[in-house]
C-alpha cells in the first residue's frame, strides 16, 4: 500500500492533466490505468517466485517480440516501437524492463556460485547487448540508454570484481567518440542544440524552449484546468508524452508540478527503503532481491529525472516517458507490474 497510494496520486495528477488537453486520451488512459492495477493485484497473487524461476523464458520471449517490432511494427515518424493491435499498441520496450531487471538480478546470484566472474560478466553483458541494439537500432535512444544506466548499476552492485568493469569503461571511452557517427542526424542535432539553443531554434531546438516557455507561463498555480493555450494551441509538441510535465505545470502551476515531484520522491523512498534493507540483511536469496530492488529504483529515478530535466531544458531532449504522467498504456501497465514484482 506504501507504493499503491503515492501511485494514485500521480495517475490522478497525469488523468486531471490529459482531461485538459484531450478528452479522448484522457478515457482511454483511465482505462488504461485500470488496467495497470489490475495486473498489479493479479501478479500479486500469482507470486514473485513464478516470474523470477521462468524469468530467462520471458527475457527470451521479449526479444522474439522486439525482433518482430522492428520487423512489422507500426512507424510512428521514423521510428517502430509498437506493435499495433488496433485497442492498444503494445511498446515491448517499455514492457521488458521490470522482467529485464528480474531477469538479470536472478541470473547474476544463480550464476555466481560457479565463480567464473569472466565468462558471468561476459554472459549477462551479451545479454543486455541483445535488447539494448534491437532498441538502439527501432530507434529509441532514449529507452536503449535506460537499459544501459540500469545494466551499469545492477552489475556494479553485483559479486562481480569491478575490474571487468574498469576495462568496460576504458572500452567504452576509447569508442565514445565513435559513438558520435553511429547516432541518427536528428539525434546529434538535440545534442548540439542542448548546449546551444540558438543553433536552431525553430527546428531542432523547438521542443526544449516551448517547453520551458510552457513551464513559465503556468506560474506559480497554473492557468487551470483546460485553459493551458501553450499545450492546447500546440506550440508544444508532444504535449501528453514527452513534454507532458511542461502541460502539466502549464496548467497547475509551480504547486502542482512540486506536488508531483513530491509523491515521486515517496515511491522513490519506498522503493529505496526496501533496497537497504535487503543490502544489509545476509540471507539466502536476499542478493537477487537487492539486486532486482536496485534495478527498478534506478529505472525509475532515471526516467523521472531524465524527463522532468529535458522539460526544464536541463537534459537533452530523449524520448523517455514520465511514470504515470505520460500518456501511454505500455509505460503504466510496466511501472505497476514492476512494483508488482518487487519482494
Amino acid at each position: 500500500m506504501n507504493l499503491i497510494i503515492p501511485s494514485i496520486f500521480l495517475a490522478f495528477f497525469g488523468l486531471f492533466n490529459l482531461f485538459g488537453l484531450d478528452q479522448g486520451l484522457f478515457f482511454r488512459q483511465l482505462i488504461y490505468c485500470f488496467m495497470g492495477f489490475a495486473a498489479f493485484f493479479l501478479i500479486k497473487s500469482i507470486g514473485r517466485h513464478f516470474f523470477q524461476t521462468n524469468s530467462k523464458v520471458l527475457y527470451w520471449l521479449f526479444i522474439a517480440i522486439l525482433v518482430i517490432t522492428y520487423i512489422i511494427g507500426v512507424e510512428v515518424k521514423g521510428s517502430r516501437r509498437w506493435l499495433d493491435f488496433y485497442f492498444f499498441r503494445f511498446q515491448a520496450s517499455e514492457f521488458f524492463k521490470p522482467f529485464f531487471v528480474l531477469f538479470l538480478s536472478h541470473y547474476l546470484e544463480s550464476e555466481d556460485v560457479f565463480k567464473n566472474n569472466a565468462n558471468l560478466f561476459l554472459k549477462s553483458f551479451l545479454y543486455f547487448l541483445v535488447p539494448f541494439f534491437i532498441i538502439f537500432k527501432q530507434p529509441d535512444l532514449g529507452n536503449a540508454f535506460t537499459f544501459f544506466v540500469i545494466y551499469l548499476i545492477v552489475v556494479f552492485f553485483s559479486n562481480i570484481p569491478k575490474k571487468y568493469l574498469t576495462y568496460f569503461f576504458a572500452l567504452i571511452a576509447f569508442f565514445l567518440p565513435l559513438g558520435w557517427f553511429v547516432l541518427k542526424d536528428y539525434q546529434q542535432a538535440r545534442i548540439l542544440s542542448f548546449f546551444n539553443p540558438q543553433l536552431d531554434t525553430q527546428g531542432t531546438a523547438y521542443n526544449m524552449i516551448q517547453s520551458i516557455i510552457t513551464i513559465g507561463s503556468g506560474k506559480f498555480l497554473g492557468r487551470g484546468l483546460g485553459l493551458a493555450t501553450q499545450s492546447r494551441l500546440y506550440f508544444l509538441p508532444e504535449n501528453t508524452t514527452d513534454f507532458a510535465y511542461a502541460s502539466l505545470v502549464e496548467q497547475f502551476g509551480f504547486f502542482g508540478g512540486l506536488m508531483v515531484i513530491f509523491f515521486y520522491s515517496l515511491l522513490i523512498y519506498h522503493v529505496a527503503k526496501r533496497t537497504i534493507k535487503f543490502y544489509f540483511e545476509k540471507r539466502e536469496g536476499n542478493k537477487s532481491k537487492f539486486l532486482f530492488c536496485l534495478g527498478f529504483l534506478t529505472y525509475l529515478i532515471f526516467q523521472v529525472f531524465v524527463n522532468v530535466g529535458m522539460n526544464m531544458g536541463l537534459l537533452p531532449v530523449a524520448g523517455v516517458a514520465l511514470p504515470f504522467i505520460s500518456y501511454g498504456g505500455s509505460s503504466v501497465l510496466a511501472l505497476l507490474i514492476g512494483f508488482a514484482l518487487l519482494p
